[in-house]
């Protein structure tokens, strides 16, 4: 009898443990953020508002006011993932890390385009007194709050190579595909995120001023703040699109703009872009 009820008693708990090992269901690799990282690479299009513009040198001290700008979109190319040519168009590389569940640590770089719209009407506030032997001296004078036309012989100004904003990110990430009723979540996720970031601005500044030698190097010339929000789709586990809106401030106060270290130039303005990238999301 002893050994009926020992027996019974053992085919019960495999029976029960069968059950339960039926109904655990596996763990979904989407089910938790903690430790994974992720990386990313996109495009974009920026805008820039109008901004003031001074211009410092040993023989020159002026100001252009309300300066128009835009950027120079290369549109769907191959050059996005030509590792050669990835630098022509606009770009954007982010690598981070999850530090838990929903918040992520990055740094990344935003390759932006930033062109001065060539020929406008601009005002000008200041001094130009280059040597006579030099063809800038035909814009010699004193200028008080006069237009000028911005034609390449005067200016030409351009952040394209580009305006480069290498920044750390802190962000936030929430999983809201309950909301549109998905249920397996390593098939297709949807999530939300939304950030804030700071970091240098090291372009490539393209300048061509009063007729000198035109200047064409990098240099760190400033800063820049952003805040960014996004959607952020997951396919298949290891894969996602993420739609980025991000605008920023950038304070640019030492702008390379000649071979002569005297001369500089500074600008600031507030930007808006407009990302999308592809990535993955793993662990290591």
């Amino acid at each position: 009898m002893i050994k009926n009820k020992f027996f019974l008693s053992i085919i019960i708990s495999l029976i029960t443990l069968s059950l339960l090992a039926q109904e655990t269901k596996p763990t979904r690799y989407t089910a938790s953020n903690k430790g994974k990282f992720f990386v990313s690479w996109g495009g974009n299009r920026t805008s820039f508002t109008n901004s003031d513009i001074t211009f410092k040198g040993a023989d020159y001290d002026f100001t252009l006011t309300d300066v128009k700008s835009h950027d120079k979109p290369k549109g769907w190319h191959i050059d996005y993932i030509n590792p050669g040519r990835m630098t022509i168009p606009q770009t954007n590389a982010k690598i981070g890390y999850f530090i838990n569940e929903h918040y992520t640590v990055a740094i990344g770089l935003d390759h932006m385009k930033y062109v001065m719209t060539q020929n406008q009407t601009a005002q000008i506030d200041g001094d130009i007194n280059m040597p006579i032997t030099e063809p800038g001296a035909v814009f010699n004078g004193s200028y008080n709050n006069v237009p000028i036309q911005l034609t390449e012989d005067f200016l030409k100004f351009e952040h394209t190579d580009g305006l480069n904003f290498i920044y750390s990110e802190f962000s936030r990430f929430d999983d809201i595909s309950s909301l549109f009723n998905i249920k397996n979540t390593d098939v297709f996720q949807v999530n939300i995120t939304e950030g804030i970031g700071a970091g240098v601005l090291y372009p490539k500044t393209n300048a061509t001023l009063l007729s000198k030698e035109r200047h064409d190097d990098f240099h760190i010339s400033g800063y820049g703040v952003a805040l960014s929000a996004g959607l952020h789709l997951n396919f298949l586990k290891y894969f996602y699109i993420r739609g980025d809106l991000k605008g920023g401030f950038i304070e640019m106060n030492n702008i390379r703009t000649t071979k002569t270290n005297a001369d500089s130039a500074s600008q600031s303005f507030f930007y808006f872009q407009r990302v999308i990238s592809l990535g993955g999301i793993f662990r290591i």
